[in-house]
C-alpha cells in the first residue's frame, strides 16, 4: 500500500472528534499483519484510579479495526462484530501499548489478538476482535468516509 494512503487511513482513525482522539490514542505503526498503538492512562481511569476496562477495549478495537481495514482494502467496508477482553492487572499511570496481531484474515472475517501492556511491559489486558468484511454498497461510503461524506480523505 502506498505510504501516503496509509498515512491518510491512520490520520482518519485518530482524527479530531473521534473516540480514539478523545482517548489520546496514537498509532505508532500499522500494517494488515500488525498494528501498534498507545494510550495514556491519565484521563481514562475508573473511580479507583485504575485504567478503565472499557478504555482498554477502545484501544483494542481501534487498532484491531485499523488492521482489518488494511487487510480488507479500501474498496471493502469493515465493522467490528465481536470483542472480548480479559483484564489481567490494573495500570495506574503512564501509557499503555497495544499490539494487534492478525489471527485470521479471510475474505469475510478478520480476527485480531490484541495484547495491551504497561510501561514495564507487564500484560494488562488480552483482547480478541472479530471484524466483518463486506463489499461496499454502490453509492455508500467505504472505509474512511462518514455517511455525510465529510471525511472523504481516503479515495
Amino acid at each position: 500500500m502506498d505510504q501516503e494512503i496509509l498515512d491518510k487511513i491512520v490520520a482518519t482513525t485518530v482524527a479530531e472528534g473521534t473516540l480514539a482522539e478523545r482517548m489520546g490514542i496514537k498509532i505508532l505503526s500499522a500494517s494488515a499483519a500488525q498494528v501498534v498503538g498507545t494510550m495514556p492512562v491519565d484521563g481514562n481511569t475508573q473511580p479507583y484510579g485504575l485504567l478503565h476496562g472499557g478504555a482498554s477495549c477502545v484501544l483494542a478495537e481501534t487498532i484491531g479495526s485499523l488492521g482489518a481495514v488494511l487487510h480488507a482494502g479500501l474498496d471493502r467496508v469493515v465493522v467490528g462484530i465481536e470483542i472480548s477482553a480479559t483484564h489481567h492487572m490494573g495500570a495506574r499511570d503512564g501509557e499503555v501499548t497495544g499490539v494487534a496481531t492478525l489471527a485470521h484474515g479471510g475474505r469475510t472475517l478478520a480476527s485480531y489478538e490484541i495484547v495491551i501492556t504497561d510501561a514495564a511491559d507487564r500484560r494488562v489486558c488480552t483482547s480478541r476482535l472479530t471484524c466483518l468484511i463486506r463489499d461496499q454498497v454502490p453509492g455508500e461510503p467505504g472505509n474512511g468516509r462518514d455517511h455525510q461524506g465529510k471525511r472523504r480523505v481516503i479515495s
